[in-house]
């Protein structure tokens, strides 16, 4: 062990004549424990909240969408389907159709957007993993059925036993007058064969019909809303992206599943980073104890100090020793919380002791962990550069100038 590393360790570990300097010492090292499990704690409880909801878009969203750089629609022919069904990155691409429509269910009306997919989207997505009443079925032989969101149902106060009909109405595109019901609307009726609850943004807007149906009751004949795709196992969305860019010549925009909701990713990235930030400011007025420390144990060491001096150590070396000494706070206080953060972290994971108030109303009980490797990392680099500047301007500042007092009473 080189010669600071060893001195400042036997300065951490011993005894000092005052004993403020001990209490100080564990209060540094507390202060920076905190802050690194709060770190840890809060960043983790971030990324478990990220993961759910991109758990939960994924449930209804494909991997890849493909929607129109102008108006609403697209033709359906003005897209490769042929090359879509035998490229190396795809595994399957549908049509989708997406419009307003008026539902009613006895005296209840809400207005939806009604989506119609083909029977492949069942296998696209996960929505069969979040029926919360009935199952997903959209089709059996030439009968139509419709899975709706659990906000629209709640409007609707809609009960899916007994093979409960909506009916349905959408604006008829040659209509020539909206005063007459009868010639303005189509109108449909369609059993609803359950309800569905992915998140709220969901929930209160869709129900999933199949695309016969929608073509037919939207008058879609050659046109659709923006094209699904899915992507085969282990291929780069961003790879994707690119490709189907390229065979599809630019002509539309190409979205991943995070750009499909690039907006809400990025606040909660933003909300993340702000909160580190705001901790590490924290952070940084704990680490003020090091100052202190150091200060004092430079005070306490003046002998200690004098007499390296004399035999033959440098500024340098004096510096290092003190330097050292913070260091070894530092990273102590760093590896104790990172250890209580990953405790606590397992502990919520497991067994959920903090749970969400009114969880009865949410997808989940308890505040969701997930603990990235990276984020370690950065706490890690943030908390020892702190810990680091802490410890080197009282080791600079105080040795030399302790060093100065003695050289000048020394002389005289």
């Amino acid at each position: 062990m080189q010669l600071p590393y060893f001195i400042a360790k036997r300065y951490f570990i011993s005894k000092k004549s005052q004993r403020a300097i001990n209490i100080i010492s564990m209060i540094s090292v507390a202060g920076v424990l905190i802050g690194t499990a709060a770190l840890v704690i809060v960043l983790s409880v971030f990324n478990g909240f990220e993961d759910l909801i991109v758990k939960l878009y994924n449930s209804f969203d494909t991997d890849i969408r493909i929607e129109p750089k102008s108006g609403k629609t697209i033709a359906e022919n003005a897209l490769p389907w042929k090359a879509f069904s035998n490229d190396a990155y795809i595994s399957k691409a549908i049509p989708v159709i997406e419009e307003n429509a008026l539902v009613k269910y006895n005296d209840k009306q809400f207005i939806v957007t009604l989506m119609g997919v083909p029977s492949a989207y069942r296998e696209m997505t996960g929505m069969d993993t979040m029926m919360e009443d009935g199952h997903l079925e959209l089709e059996r032989g030439d009968t139509d059925f419709a899975v709706i969101g659990a906000g629209v149902a709640y409007s609707l106060q809609f009960n899916t036993g007994n093979n409960a009909q909506v009916e349905l109405y959408a604006p008829r595109k040659d209509a020539g007058s909206l005063l007459q019901a009868e010639d303005a609307f189509n109108r449909r009726f369609i059993t609803a064969a359950g309800v569905f609850s992915v998140q709220q943004e969901y929930d209160s807007r869709y129900i999933i019909v199949p695309f016969r149906f929608a073509r037919e009751m939207l008058e879609y004949d050659t046109l659709i809303s923006h094209a699904d795709i899915q992507l085969k196992s282990g291929v780069s969305s961003d790879d994707a992206v690119r490709h189907i860019n390229e065979i599809t010549n630019n002509d539309f925009i190409i979205k991943n599943r995070y750009q499909q909701h690039e907006s809400i990713y990025r606040i909660m990235k933003s909300e993340k980073w702000a909160v580190f930030l705001i901790l590490t400011f924290i952070l940084i007025i704990a680490t003020f104890n090091i100052i202190g420390t150091l200060s004092m144990l430079v005070i306490e060491k003046k002998k200690d100090i004098a007499i390296l001096y004399s035999m033959g150590a440098d500024r340098k070396l004096l510096q290092r020793i003190f330097l050292a000494e913070g260091l070894f706070i530092n990273v102590m206080g760093c590896a104790a919380g990172m250890l209580i953060g990953i405790l606590v972290c397992m502990g919520q994971q497991h067994f959920g002791w903090i749970r969400l108030s009114g969880s009865g109303s949410f997808v989940i009980d308890a505040y969701p962990v997930k603990m990235q490797t990276m984020d370690f990392v950065y706490i890690f680099l943030t908390v020892f550069s702190i810990g680091f500047l802490a410890a080197w301007y009282p080791a600079r500042k105080l040795v030399t100038g302790s060093l100065d007092i003695g050289i000048v009473r020394n002389d005289e």
